[in-house]
């Protein structure tokens, strides 16, 4: 789950435009080659970005949050989205296999330790990645926390988060038979899943616009039409993850998890008025960690572009360079 769009004058006065001086792709060996980029200061501290979705793609604006004469910023498209390839491809496209990404990631970039930093899914994908390896993430930075549990996805796709947009969750229910509409993300499935194209990116775009027109306050529930590849990529690998559970090993996991990085800091960013992943998940993460800390941002909703969400993030990583 993740939208990156809009509010760039949230962004233009900050810090001058960050070029890549490092752009690869990384062979992983099962069918799957990496987008990796490095910006910044090639010899600051580092820190990595985890996009959103699953299936969301890196963007240029996510440079914007750091400091470039401060930080070392890497950015990477996980499997089957962005710049990576086989484009929206979920065979060998598992949690795990993105774990098993972050690592070579950073070895062949030669870092010991990094600052990880992510928003939505990325969030997820940054806590299962540190309970995973504890000893390399130097402090995690969340946004709009996402836990990968069974009761959120139900919120999102069984209705709750409709009951605030009845009109929206018409439009993404009324494609779906009404006796298929009890579990949407199986309906959406067999149709992302097709094999037919047409009826791939029809569903696609659909699936894409129903999360793009809650992300943020300012929605007025009618999103533009996304464009049809980063649809189908967005959608499909979207909806794989959650039709197995994000590949955990059991509902309420990361939580579950909690003590194997009690040790390692945090900061956990939300808004108040987040309709994708509501502030419950946040609230519940920050009481099983003592060690971050949890800022609730008022007037704010799910995307990294919120005004609000931005400057706090902005100060975030001032403040952690200061240290």
């Amino acid at each position: 789950m993740d939208k990156h769009s809009g509010h760039k004058s949230a962004l233009q006065n900050l810090f001058p435009p960050i070029d890549p001086f490092d752009q690869r792709m990384m062979d992983m060996g099962d069918g799957h080659s990496i987008y990796v980029e490095q910006s910044g200061n090639p010899d600051g501290f580092p820190v990595v970005v985890f996009h959103g979705g699953p299936g969301g793609g890196a963007s240029p604006a996510m440079r914007r949050y750091f400091d470039p004469s401060v930080y070392r910023i890497i950015l990477f498209d996980q499997r089957g989205c962005g710049r990576s390839k086989p484009h929206a491809e979920i065979e060998n496209n598992t949690t795990w296999h993105l774990v098993a990404d972050i690592e070579r990631i950073r070895e062949a970039l030669g870092i010991e330790q990094w600052v990880v930093f992510g928003g939505s899914w990325g969030a997820t994908l940054a806590l299962i990645y540190a309970q995973t390896h504890p000893d390399r993430p130097v402090a995690l930075i969340l946004r709009g926390v996402f836990l990968m549990t069974q009761c959120e996805l139900d919120w999102f796709y069984g209705g709750g988060a409709g009951q605030f947009w009845p009109e929206t969750w018409t439009r993404f229910a009324s494609l779906i038979p009404e006796d298929e509409r009890d579990d949407m993300i199986a309906a959406y499935h067999k149709r992302l899943f097709s094999g037919d194209r047409e009826t791939e990116i029809k569903y696609a775009k659909a699936w894409a616009a129903w999360e793009n027109a809650l992300a943020s306050m300012a929605s007025n529930g009618m999103p533009g039409q996304p464009h049809a590849d980063y649809a189908r990529a967005f959608s499909r690998l979207e909806n794989h993850y959650f039709t197995h559970a994000g590949f955990l090993d059991f509902d309420g996991q990361i939580l579950a998890h909690m003590d194997r990085i009690s040790h390692i800091p945090g900061v956990i960013v939300q808004g108040r008025y987040d309709m994708i992943c509501p502030p419950h998940s946040a609230y519940e993460l920050a009481k099983k960690w003592p060690n971050a800390r949890l800022r609730m941002i008022q007037n704010a909703g799910h995307a990294l572009s919120e005004p609000g969400i931005t400057s706090e993030l902005i100060q975030v990583m001032k403040d952690f360079a200061n240290l």
